[in-house]
């Protein structure tokens, strides 16, 4: 993949030894030089030998430029080890378009991104599905909820969801938050205008106590259809100036039944807890006073 380079004389001529037309013209020259002294058995033998190696120093410096200029990936060595190769090939070529940090892992089934491009490559992950038609055609996400603005100011990969319902995907957000969280006001009040948002581009919401939660299920990740899952390791801010986070291709399984033993089913399902932690939150707001004991008598019989 070439790097961007200016037009100044040199580049052109360091460009004109790196071409691919140039290294076929001189293969063809090395071959023909030999013969044309062969049959002209009176030809300079000093002067074919020369004109050789000329060729070959030309030759040895586009190859040398080549490979100054121009980033050599290493790819898949068993596409079939992804547990969806075809996304799997799909994601990988955008990314070595976009020459995302650390792109070189994903030879391995893995790639690590950092702030700004963990949403972008968000959005990037949502796309493929649509466009590798991985099945089936569902997102479950669980968010360690800290700050609910945080989440809502992610517009390119909240339009990625968007798209991504209205062409049939479904998606399932699990809002992860702290007990102490759900009790204050302020706190309360952004988490319901989130969810709302994401209902709004036709997410499925539920809601889980991080308190009440095992270490190994209070993690914030994506998992997308059977084909790949997004890790967070470092929440980022709102600046997009920290964040770390991480993709796999394999392994996608046991993501997938982490998420489906949190989001349950029926009565105690993540979307009943929502709705029953929503309906306590309105009746304060309409009684006009916030009653955290009352909250938390609620939260309490989730």
């Amino acid at each position: 993949m070439p790097e961007r380079r200016s037009s100044d004389p040199l580049t052109r001529i360091t460009d004109a030894l790196g071409s691919p037309v140039l290294g076929v013209l001189i293969g063809i020259a090395g071959l023909v030089t030999p013969v044309i002294g062969w049959v002209a058995a009176n030809a300079n033998l000093m002067a074919l030998v020369a004109v050789q190696g000329v060729l070959i120093v030309v030759l040895a410096a586009g190859h040398l430029w080549t490979r100054r200029a121009y980033i050599h990936l290493r790819r898949a060595n068993n596409l079939k080890a992804m547990d969806d190769a075809r996304y799997y090939d799909l994601v990988r070529s955008q990314l070595e378009r976009e020459l995302i940090s650390d792109y070189g892992e994903i030879a391995d089934g893995h790639v690590r991104v950092y702030a700004s491009e963990v949403p972008r490559l968000s959005a990037l992950l949502v796309t493929a599905l649509t466009g590798a038609a991985s099945e089936p055609q569902r997102i479950l996400a669980a968010d360690l909820t800290t700050n609910p603005q945080l989440l809502s100011q992610r517009r390119e990969y909240l339009a990625a969801n968007r798209r991504f319902t209205e062409g049939g995907g479904t998606v399932h957000r699990l809002f992860i938050v702290r007990f102490e969280d759900l009790l204050a006001k302020d706190f309360a009040r952004a988490l319901l205008e989130l969810i709302a948002r994401h209902r709004d581009i036709g997410v499925t919401c539920g809601l889980a106590v991080r308190d009440r939660l095992r270490a190994d299920e209070a993690v914030d990740y994506v998992v997308f259809a059977h084909a790949a899952v997004l890790v967070e390791e470092e929440q980022g801010d709102a600046d997009y100036t920290r964040g770390r986070s991480s993709v796999y291709f394999k392994g996608v399984d046991r993501w997938r039944s982490r998420f489906e033993g949190v989001w349950g089913h029926g009565a105690d399902s993540a979307p009943r807890a929502l709705h029953a932690y929503e309906a306590a939150v309105r009746a304060l707001t309409d009684a006009g006073t916030w009653d955290e004991q009352r909250l938390t008598e609620a939260l309490t019989a989730l």
